[in-house]
């Protein structure tokens, strides 16, 4: 990528996309093209086709999609599955025919086998059932990658896939309701550190393992790949290193200050046990996550208490 290269980041707005944008820039590319959704619905092809037609991007982050939790996934599964393949279908389609060099398009770890061996190789994809409680979302970023790839394959686009790990970052969803583990513990420890509540309830055991990527590292890892990857194949993005949700727990409460009792409510389902991604592709690709799991705990939770007031964390 030159640095007067047009890049349109597709999703601009949310966790991954601003982080995007935020690393974009950081590097010196100052040509962004970012449309909100009332300028541009990218589930809608007429609109897209008519963008991509008018700006020409050379580069594009495809970072949009629905996402939410488990609850969003079960309430929703017709939306999930219509507007991640309306979005993906739209964007890839207009980038080829509209003259894009390049495309990068973002998945996520959820579109692995529920019982893929651990850590899980990008060769696991399809070699096994879904995590129920997210196929929909699953089965629609796993059609984005075979479209990347297809469209390789028969037009020479060049289109790459990312797997990012759980993420977490300034710009992060701190609703209760729909929010991921790592946010939603946050706000509970704040919460009852304010309120001088003696326990914090937590799902589970707390013997579950998951990994944790700031995002910020993961926008470094994705500007890193569109310079430097050209193969179709998918690359998993994340720091190779799993912590227990208990230790996770105490992290946040080195970091909140909050120094009451986490009450493991063992009735509470725990999920799946382990989910850690094998990074070693990237890795001989020479990069490497940067920010330590504490650390991004404390400046992410910074971030919470700048934006609080504004209801932008709460959704």
């Amino acid at each position: 990528m030159d640095k007067a290269d047009k890049i349109f980041v597709a999703g601009h707005a949310g966790l991954v996309g601003s982080a995007i944008v935020r690393g974009l820039r950081d590097g010196d590319y100052d040509n962004l093209i970012l449309r909100t959704r009332s300028e541009v619905d990218l589930c809608n092809q007429a609109q897209v086709d008519a963008f991509f037609r008018q700006e020409r991007p050379d580069y594009v982050f495809l970072a949009a999609a629905k996402v939410g939790g488990i609850l969003a996934n079960s309430s929703y599964p017709a939306e999930f599955l219509r507007d991640n393949l309306a979005i993906q279908t739209n964007v890839i389609d207009s980038a080829y025919r509209h003259g894009a060099k390049k495309l990068a398009f973002l998945g996520s770890s959820c579109i692995y086998p529920k019982m893929a061996s651990q850590p899980i190789k990008e060769e696991y994809l399809l070699t096994g059932p879904l995590e129920p409680t997210n196929e929909w979302y699953a089965i629609a970023k796993i059609a984005g990658i075979k479209m990347a790839q297809a469209y390789r394959k028969q037009y020479g686009f060049n289109a790459i896939s990312l797997m990012p790990t759980n993420l977490y970052g300034p710009g992060d969803n701190f609703d209760l309701q729909s929010s991921h583990v790592l946010p939603a513990l946050l706000r509970k420890a704040h919460e009852a550190k304010l309120n001088s509540d003696p326990e914090v309830p937590v799902w589970g055991t707390g013997l579950p393992r998951r990994e944790f990527l700031h995002v910020d590292d993961l926008a470094d890892a994705a500007v890193f790949l569109m310079e430097h990857y050209d193969q179709p194949e998918i690359v998993n993005v994340g720091t190779g290193v799993d912590v227990t949700i208990r230790e996770l727990v105490g992290m946040i409460q080195q970091a909140t200050g909050y120094q009451g009792r986490v009450a493991f409510d063992e009735s509470k389902p725990d999920g799946t046990l382990r989910k850690l991604l094998d990074v070693s592709k990237l890795t001989g690709l020479g990069w490497k996550a940067r920010t330590p799991l504490q650390e991004g705990i404390a400046s992410t939770y910074r971030w919470y208490l700048e934006n609080i007031k504004s209801c932008t964390c709460h959704h």
